[in-house]
């Protein structure tokens, strides 16, 4: 502590003394008196504390070039993101990722058995459930460990899946060996998404898609999981081969896994119990859910005898066909092995969109990330696992809507406000877990349950996987501001809610938007259910397009867009 002499007051300047004096009683003081004479003990300030890291400035989307020199975006995203590796990992050492991991394990195990199942039929067992499941737990752990945005998950899609089933029945026409050209296929796809990732192209979704086509592709994967659930919870009311009792109970809970993780997430909201306590069981519910349904089946099954079907996975670990992991590419034809780059630019655009839109939604404003994206990393990461499981006939996966939007809300909380008021009643600011603990976590156990513990998932019932599935598509609806506007068209004027899209612009217009919004979902619905099913995601891209049509055309103000498709 350094000190500083201070000359002697002045005899004679009383008034001024006294003051001085007044106002040192009157305040804390490191002055100390010796003699006659005044000295002050300054102390020094203590070193500043080190601030964490910050996200890198990022230029106004608006300034971005939709191609930009090699390296220049990945170099960007990296600049972004490393800075916060360390804390990637060390903020996700909390109870809230443990809930999410249960959670998100269940919510990531079944789409791939499904997936998997239904790819071993449509390639007549070329590929399956064992195949999906691998790929889903060394694709998801790369993709934690290496991507910019590591609350995006990753997985099988519909649509991947839906060319896959293609470019099958295509080979059986032309008389080509399966899994060496889809090997291919897979090969020039990875360079054409490597190129991709090199040259910035994912700026293309982040400069000009907006609001109104993220809420539509997110709606429309959200109704797809919650009307293939329903579809399969009733069919087993009028399946012949299902008895009654067996058709009752599996409804029943399937409903009862969906309405028990919905009551329990539902908590927060409430008033009794502690908030942290209501914030745990609601974090937990799902996973709750899914375990006291399947010990109540378990104990109904075996008081009545009655017989359900349970997941199934495979019996060992090997290809689902007898064949080498790696796959003898050299089988295809030279003219195919060329011929393979058509496709590939068929499923580039498809992989292209799909990663992108949905990593889009997940990095949202609203969501109030803290700690930047990283698109181009992340389509150079799907690059090269496109790159290898190609190679190893194993599917290719993308970033899966559904459960990424899951994901982010497993590790989203409202901020503390204080007090103990349920979180309704507090300011609705978001703070999300990011980290990249939980998508390792995650795919880490799908792959070690698929070495050791298939005896224990095995004895889950498949009517309690269905229930899940109907959970995860109704949550993500909830929060989708374009299915939330639905509701407005039978709403009261009384009951509106206070938002800007009713409160600072005409609800007519607010009205407008939405119906517009509604058409391109069935339109889309409609192209996917037909034999150009495989086109929606580039459709999808061109919903932008009607967007600014109908601004050009005056349906809509500049302020009304303002609002309805703010950023």
């Amino acid at each position: 502590m350094a000190s500083v002499m201070v000359s002697r007051s002045r005899p004679g300047s009383l008034g001024i003394g006294k003051a001085r004096a007044a106002a040192a009683a009157a305040r804390p003081s490191s002055r100390r008196q010796f003699g006659g004479s005044r000295f002050v003990l300054l102390r020094r300030r203590p070193p500043p504390t080190a601030s964490p890291p910050r996200a890198a400035a990022e230029p106004a989307e608006n300034e971005l070039q939709l191609v930009e020199p090699l390296g220049v975006g990945l170099r960007r995203d990296l600049r972004q993101r490393l800075p916060f590796y360390g804390s990637d990992w060390a903020d996700g050492l909390n109870l809230k990722t443990v809930a999410a991991c249960c959670f998100m394990f269940f919510s990531c195990l079944a789409p791939a058995v499904a997936f998997g199942s239904l790819l071993e039929l449509k390639t007549a067992g070329a590929m399956g459930a064992l195949e999906m499941l691998l790929s889903t737990s060394v694709c998801g752990m790369v993709y934690a460990l290496f991507s910019g945005q590591p609350v995006t998950i990753i997985g099988s899609t519909g649509p991947v899946l839906a060319f896959t089933a293609i470019m099958f029945s295509t080979c059986q026409q032309m008389h080509l060996p399966f899994l060496a050209t889809y090997a291919w296929v897979g090969l020039w796809t990875s360079a054409i998404l490597l190129v991709c990732a090199l040259t910035s192209t994912s700026n293309l979704v982040i400069r000009h898609l907006t609001r109104f086509t993220d809420e539509i592709f997110a709606g429309l994967i959200s109704v797809i999981f919650v009307v293939e659930a329903m579809k399969s919870i009733v069919s087993l009311l009028f399946d012949a081969s299902v008895g009654a009792p067996a058709a009752l109970l599996s409804v029943m809970m399937a409903v009862g896994t969906c309405w028990g993780a919905l009551s329990l997430a539902g908590l927060r909201t409430k008033r009794f119990l502690s908030k942290r306590a209501r914030a745990t069981l609601a974090d937990f519910g799902p996973t709750v859910a899914i375990v006291a349904c399947t010990a109540a089946t378990a104990w109904l099954v075996a008081k009545y005898d009655i017989v359900l079907p349970y997941l199934s996975l495979p019996a060992k670990i090997a290809p689902s066909t007898p064949r080498p992991w790696l796959v003898d590419i050299w089988q295809t034809p030279v003219w195919a092995r060329w011929g393979s780059a058509i496709p590939a630019v068929m499923v580039s655009i498809l992989m292209f969109f799909d990663q992108n839109i949905t990593t889009r939604l997940v990095n949202s404003k609203d969501n109030n990330m803290k700690k930047g994206y990283g698109y181009h990393v992340d389509l150079l990461i799907v690059a090269l696992n496109t790159l290898v499981f190609s190679l190893l006939g194993m599917p290719w996966l993308v970033a899966a809507t559904v459960r990424s939007v899951n994901h982010l809300r497993a590790l989203t909380s409202l901020e503390d406000q204080g007090g103990d008021q349920p979180e309704a009643a507090l300011e609705p600011t978001k703070t999300v877990t990011e980290t990249r603990v939980s998508g390792f976590v995650i795919h880490l156990a799908i792959g070690a349950s698929v070495l050791y513990a298939r005896d224990l998932l095995t004895s889950i019932p498949q009517c309690v996987l269905m229930g899940l599935f109907l959970y995860l598509g109704l949550s993500a609806v909830k929060g989708n501001s374009f299915l939330e506007r639905v509701s407005l068209f039978w709403t009261g004027k009384d009951r509106m809610p206070q938002l800007p899209y009713v409160t600072d612009i005409s609800i007519k217009a607010t009205h407008k938007f939405t119906a517009l919004q509604i058409a391109s979902l069935l339109a889309l619905v409609v192209l996917k259910e037909s034999k150009f099913g495989i086109l929606f995601p580039v459709v999808i891209a061109a919903l932008q397009i009607i967007l600014v049509m109908a601004v050009r055309a005056k349906w809509f103000t500049a302020e009304e867009i303002a609002v309805l498709d703010k950023e």
